[in-house]
């Protein structure tokens, strides 16, 4: 007899509530969850195909060890020796910084992604860390730890509130958004526009967002941060800035104002290709507004200037007096944020703590470039020891960082690699271990990241919706046992890593006096732990120590996980609320508005107003029923719109000859790939679409449906040694490239 169950989605950052139909073990159906606190029923076609996603037969269903060169099936307890005999020794000879961990994407959208690689790398203590992040937010991170010093304080548009939203590099009609967790994110913008808001949008391509746009903006690609620059400066030089309430939260205006003085509407209209007449209009427009907020996403993070883009869509919401205020841009309070401290002083955010060996990249948040990755592993240099062993954890950096073809021959010449992947894939295809977590409905699901970006304060769980089938192994176990295995605890009780992490966390709570458990004896508050497992005894910890906690006993009314099982649906924790000064965590306890990396990394933005690239430029596309290279194996969500073709305005097709569905040479710094033409006028002149996670064409993957229409990989176009400076972030859009007939010569 089928019954429901319920889930939150992990295939977007929207984190849409489903009701799943179950038929025995199978899920049979998905629906969204009208009842959800959160997503009110909405639905996208990834999360209706849950189903199909999570029952795909290419799912790896246990743990592969490579034997006399081939992968071969094993135990559990085979594997995890053989991960214990492969990494120590490594550890042991080189030191911990031979062993790279690389994280991918998908981590932030499962429990145990959110709970256990920062165990692993407290353990490991290796500083050769990489991440999604450097092809995707990290300019985010890096400016809001500039100007607030937390690079987690990152403000969301306050979408259900704002009568004026002004989107640069965002697209999230097909995204669903990003770095702004918001389920429903187009019906969001449609009732802007219902309430009489304004909805502005700049890209160089006319996407389904920007065609919902009362104004359209074609910026040319990789120009986004001359744009704003331009905007900042009308505001000066029009009288506009008004910061209202965060007048007494705010140092360096005056700065701002000086170091803007070039950036004239003006002096970027060439380079932008955005008249200075309509540059002006968009400032004064933000500026007019009863409310307003301004919202970059991956097109503004990925291109030289990204860091500087991040910063300044922060800057206009200052300087308009948006920020912190409903209706503008606010922080938002997750459950499981750590208690909030008093107002006051911090340590602030450094850049540059250490460097990479080889190109001497500086860290950020931790974290090196991803695009810094093959040269760490197969370049010696007379400092350090190359990466020798990879601990990648869902993570595709062969399909989703440049130079694809120079990062999988480097993998293949590692001392060990151990794999967390439920596929064979074009990255997990090189580890001496694989090991494979359950499909997403054998467990259960709380969003730690996400929430902390909420457009609304709200918090959900949901245990898993199917059993563990025999022979499986929970992913919070497998990274419990990886932890393990990597820092020398090989065979000990995996639940010792959930209590230690509870020892160690109850131990310094009671120490702080801002924190609702002081003075009082951890033991006692380790044996109050409710939950059925470590990571939810972990979870129980994190929404009692919280914002809205019960402080143990000290607020009866708070939450915990007990609270939390009894509201299956969620709780609802209200609208966001302004929260200045208490966030800010900089050295002078204010918002610094011109951080000296920032004010240094200016003169480079300012040589690129003469700067243009004569031929065509590159940039990527997403598609709703995509999400990276996640999803090209479920059959439901490919085919159709959802294609790897390269994007060709009529006009540009035209001049160079090409036949819409004909097959062209793409050409860039770092190799060619051949792409059949669709002649569309979605992209401007000048510049030309691929999307991002495509390529499933290598051998020794087992992804069979991705491998009947592989695609090509656009990252192949790019040769790694593009980077915005300050963030170590891969540029990904605004790259030149060349068109050529097949016979061309190579």
């Amino acid at each position: 007899m089928p019954r429901t169950a319920l889930r939150i989605c992990p295939l977007c950052e929207a984190t849409c509530g489903l009701t799943l139909t179950v038929d025995g073990t199978r899920v049979t159906g998905a629906r969204g969850d009208r009842e959800d606190v959160f997503s009110e029923g909405f639905i996208c076609p990834k999360g209706a195909s849950f189903g199909a996603a999570d029952a795909d037969p290419d799912r790896l269903r246990g743990p592969l060890v490579r034997r006399d060169g081939e992968l071969r099936e094993a135990t559990w307890e085979e594997a995890f020796d053989a991960v214990a005999a492969g990494l120590r020794p490594i550890v042991e000879r080189y030191g911990p910084h031979a062993v790279g961990v690389v994280l991918g994407n998908p981590n932030v959208h499962t429990m145990a992604g959110g709970l256990y690689p920062p165990v692993l790398l407290a353990g490991l203590r290796t500083r050769s860390l990489f991440t999604a992040s450097t092809l995707d937010q990290m300019p985010k991170h890096v400016s809001s730890g500039l100007l607030y010093g937390d690079a987690g304080a990152i403000p969301v548009p306050d979408l259900d509130r704002t009568d004026h939203l002004l989107l640069i590099g965002a697209n999230p009609l097909e995204s669903n958004g990003s770095l702004c967790t918001a389920p429903d994110f187009p019906g969001r913008l449609k009732a802007l526009k219902s309430r009489g808001g304004t909805l502005t949008v700049i890209d160089p391509r006319s996407t389904r967002t920007a065609r919902l746009a009362d104004r359209h903006i074609a910026v040319r690609p990789g120009t986004d941060a001359l744009l704003l620059a331009a905007m900042t400066y009308v505001l000066f030089e029009e009288g506009l800035v008004d910061l209202g309430h965060l007048a007494p939260h705010v140092e360096g205006v005056a700065d701002v104002a000086a170091a803007v003085r070039d950036f004239t509407p003006e002096a970027v209209a060439v380079a932008c290709d955005v008249e200075a007449d309509t540059i002006r209009a968009l400032a004064r427009e933000l500026a007019a507004a009863p409310t307003a907020a301004v919202y970059g996403r991956i097109g503004s993070c990925t291109v030289p200037h990204g860091t500087l883009a991040s910063w300044l869509v922060d800057v206009l919401n200052i300087l308009t007096g948006n920020l912190d205020r409903p209706g503008g841009a606010l922080f938002p309070l997750s459950a499981t944020d750590k208690t909030p401290r008093p107002a006051g002083p911090g340590h602030g955010f450094a850049l540059g703590r250490w460097h990479s060996r080889v190109r001497r990249h500086p860290e950020a948040k931790g974290e090196l470039p991803i695009s810094a990755l093959a040269e760490e592993i197969d370049t010696a240099t007379e400092e350090g020891t190359p990466v020798r062993a990879v601990i990648a954890i869902a993570a595709n950096p062969v399909l989703s960082a440049p130079d694809g073809d120079r990062l999988d021959k480097a993998l293949g010449s590692l001392d060990f690699m151990v794999s967390v992947d439920p596929y064979l894939n074009e990255t997990s295809r090189h580890a001496h271990v694989v090991l494979p977590p359950p499909p997403p409905s054998q467990a259960p699901h709380f969003d730690f990241a996400f929430n902390s970006l909420a457009v609304r304060n709200q918090v959900r769980y949901t245990r898993a919706a199917v059993p563990l089938e025999p022979g499986r192994m929970a992913e919070t176990e497998i990274l419990a046992r990886l932890v393990l295995a990597a820092t020398g605890m090989h065979g000990a009780d995996p639940a010792a890593v959930d209590s230690l992490v509870v020892d160690q966390t109850l131990g310094k709570a009671v120490t702080e006096t801002h924190s609702p458990v002081h003075g009082r004896d951890p033991r006692e508050l380790a044996a109050r732990l409710t939950g059925e497992s470590g990571p939810e005894r972990r979870l129980d910890m994190m929404l009692r120590l919280g914002p809205y906690g019960d402080g143990f006993g000290t607020r009866p009314d708070g939450l915990s996980l007990e609270k939390l099982l009894t509201n299956p649906h969620g709780i609802d924790l209200g609208p966001l609320q302004p929260r200045l000064p208490q966030p800010l965590k900089t050295v002078s306890g204010k918002v610094e508005l011109l951080p000296g990396p920032i004010a240094g990394d200016l003169p480079r933005l300012k040589r690129a107003m003469g700067e243009r690239a004569a031929g065509l430029v590159l940039v990527g596309r997403r598609h709703l029923r995509s999400n990276n290279s996640w999803l090209h194996n479920v059959p439901a969500l490919t085919g159709g719109s959802n294609r790897c073709t390269l994007h060709v305005h009529p006009e540009d097709a035209e001049r160079l000859g090409l036949v819409d569905g004909a097959p062209v040479r793409v050409k860039g710094a770092g190799g060619a790939v051949t792409a059949p033409v669709e002649i569309t006028d979605t992209v401007r002149r000048g510049v030309v679409s691929l999307p991002h996670g495509w390529g499933h064409d290598r051998p020794g993957t087992r992804m069979s449906h991705a491998a009947l229409d592989p695609g090509v990989n656009v990252n192949q176009l790019l040769d790694g040694s593009l980077l915005d400076p300050l963030s170590g972030n891969a540029v990904l859009n605004g790259v030149p490239v060349d068109l050529l007939p097949l016979d061309t010569p190579r």
